[in-house]
């Protein structure tokens, strides 16, 4: 079963508590998407898009609930519209929220609003098959609470046209079914496969999260025939495969839109008026960011920040991260946005097993090899063929490794060539113009700890860089950060975002070190020193920072799914492609190798 998905065993698996009612809204998308459904309903994940934010804007004209709604034995002479109507169903388990509904006499017509247009049919305009659910849904709540509900009305805002149903018989069997299949969902806890091409997913604010078509490509590139999901005490079941031939779409924006916010200078204070962060020097206002313009708050050093602040970045999603003046990486601040415990439920199983651990780390190590061969390959102005084919030949043999020592031996084996021919990918020693500093750009071997010349000092800064956007990256998914499978526990040190970050090391920080230093974006000039340990200034970090913003800011085409995104995106991608290997959608973790 060499190809076999891993799965939990029974004695493994969280005990759910499961809710004593299903939002009629999530059930309408189970209809739409079963996996959708469970996304949002059992992990308890929602993002938004512009989608999803055009419709909220939207529904606010009946979100103000109303103050009075007829009883279902009142006579009323003349009809009551209420708005934002909150009703439950004991019966089936569902709650609902209606946007608008009139009522007269014991009567109801529910009325819900949507933000696109109507199918069109040969027969004329039609409700999409989820709305038709929804408003079924709407119908079988009034019925439980004791209304006559025989039709309702979907108004489409953007050709403001209406549909009127009829709550038929088949009308109240779709909204039955729904109900049923969603409850069975939720009792069941496993994750629906994915659409396959589905022209539904583009739109789907999930998609990010979700990753159909990388899912589906990754189970259909596994093997030659079909994969299993194999566990113990359970058959093998099939998973969703893909036609041969079937491209990748990019469904998700190929550069993240927002950005980091880098604060540098010591004694710098934030605060917050309203969506804006108001960064102040000395009491003055020295500048103003959005902070729906910024993906993460990076604070080095001595930079206060209020309270309020705090708490508005933690509900907008925007994490704090944390560094020493000098740019060690402390930890991160976030809000409660990683609700995926079933993950973290199965990462901490996973951890102790050694069999999982000792393949994703001869992957990560094999991945980590082939990347700085090729930037040797790249950068260095005389490749030493001996050194390059002696890399291939340690990336090939990590998949043989029989435990962590031996894979250690040929990590650091292939690191020692690998910084061995660094100096020769750097054109620029830094001595001109640099007659007042003692420091040249020549590179003889890595150290740390304190690094004790310029070029190790920015590989450690770019390193606790890259650290800090893997950590971000495994908070986004629901991981945690400080477990991980090839870098061991230790106290304090964020092992998960280590392990995802190997691979990454060479192409984003060490070409970033090369860029800043051929490049002139650091200087001599732009590190001091005590003892032996070298370090730069406020003026070097900000340098490197453009140097390093810009490679994960760089487009890059992914080798097997052949679209290109930025660095930044792809680690997010990454970590997510990591998730399903840990909750057993995937078989294999497509590390990433530059081609």
């Amino acid at each position: 079963m060499k190809n076999a998905v891993a799965t939990l065993p029974v004695e493994d698996r969280v005990e759910r508590e499961l809710p004593d009612y299903l939002q009629a809204r999530n059930v309408s998308e189970f209809a739409y998407c079963p996996r959708l459904f469970f996304y949002q309903q059992v992990v308890g994940v929602f993002a938004h898009n512009e989608h999803t934010e055009e419709g909220a804007a939207q529904h606010k004209r009946v979100d103000k609930e109303s103050k009075r709604v007829p009883a279902p034995d009142e006579e009323t002479t003349e009809p009551v519209v209420a708005t934002s109507i909150t009703l439950s169903s004991e019966h089936h388990r569902v709650i609902a929220k209606l946007d608008l509904a009139e009522f007269r006499n014991g009567r109801a017509i529910p009325i819900e609003y949507k933000k696109g247009r109507p199918m069109r049919t040969d027969s004329g305009l039609m409700a999409w098959p989820a709305d038709r659910v929804q408003l079924a849904l709407q119908a079988i709540v009034l019925r439980d609470n004791g209304y006559q509900c025989d039709e309702g009305l979907l108004y489409y805002r953007q050709t403001k046209q209406r549909v009127r149903l009829r709550f038929d018989e088949t009308l109240m069997e779709e909204g039955e079914k729904a109900i049923a299949g969603a409850w069975s969902a939720v009792v069941d806890g496993n994750l629906p496969p994915p659409l396959v091409d589905s022209p539904k997913c583009p739109g789907c604010s999930l998609v990010g999260i979700c990753l159909p078509d990388e899912t589906v490509q990754l189970v259909d590139q596994a093997v030659s025939e079909p994969v299993t999901q194999y566990d113990l005490f359970e058959e093998p079941q099939l998973t969703t495969r893909k036609e041969p031939g079937m491209e990748t779409r990019l469904l998700v924006t190929p550069r993240v839109e927002s950005r980091p916010l880098y604060l540098n200078t010591q004694g710098l204070q934030v605060g917050k008026s309203g969506g804006v962060l108001k960064i102040k020097e000395q009491s003055r206002v020295i500048q103003e960011v959005r902070v729906n313009d910024i993906c993460q708050v990076n604070l080095m050093g001595n930079v206060q920040i209020t309270t309020q602040t705090v708490q508005s970045l933690c509900r907008s999603g925007v994490p704090i991260c944390y560094f020493s003046a000098g740019g060690w990486f402390f930890g991160v601040t976030t809000g409660m946005n990683t609700k995926n415990v079933l993950l973290r439920k199965a990462q901490f199983v996973l951890a102790d097993q050694d069999w999982f651990c000792l393949r994703l780390a001869r992957a990560l190590v094999a991945g980590k090899i082939r990347n700085q061969r090729t930037m040797l390959l790249r950068n260095q102005i005389e490749p030493t063929p001996v050194d390059l084919r002696e890399m291939k030949r340690l990336a090939g043999e990590t998949d043989m490794a029989g435990g962590f020592e031996e894979l250690l031996g040929l990590e650091g084996y292939g690191a020692r060539i690998y910084f061995g021919g660094f100096s020769g990918m750097i054109k620029r020693d830094g001595t001109t113009g640099a007659s007042a500093s003692e420091f040249t750009f020549h590179f003889g071997a890595r150290n740390r700890r304190p690094p004790r010349d310029p070029v190790n000092a920015l590989l450690s800064y770019g390193y606790s860089l890259l650290a800090k956007d893997a950590t971000v990256a495994c908070y986004a998914v629901g991981f945690d950060p400080m477990i991980g499978f090839f870098h061991q526990l230790r106290h304090g040190r964020p092992a998960l975002a280590l392990d995802l970050m190997e691979p990454f090391r060479p192409l984003i920080v060490d070409s970033a070190v090369l860029t800043a230093i051929n490049t002139n974006m650091v200087t001599p000039k732009d590190f001091v020193s005590a003892g032996k340990a070298v370090s730069m200034t406020a003026k070097g970090r900000k340098g490197f920072l453009r140097a390093y913003e810009g490679r994960m800011d760089t487009l890059v085409t992914h080798p097997l799914f052949d679209y290109r995104v930025t660095y930044r995106r792809l680690l997010e991608i990454q970590a997510r492609l990591l998730g399903k290997l840990i909750e057993g959608e995937v078989s294999e973790y497509p590390v990433f190798v530059t081609r």
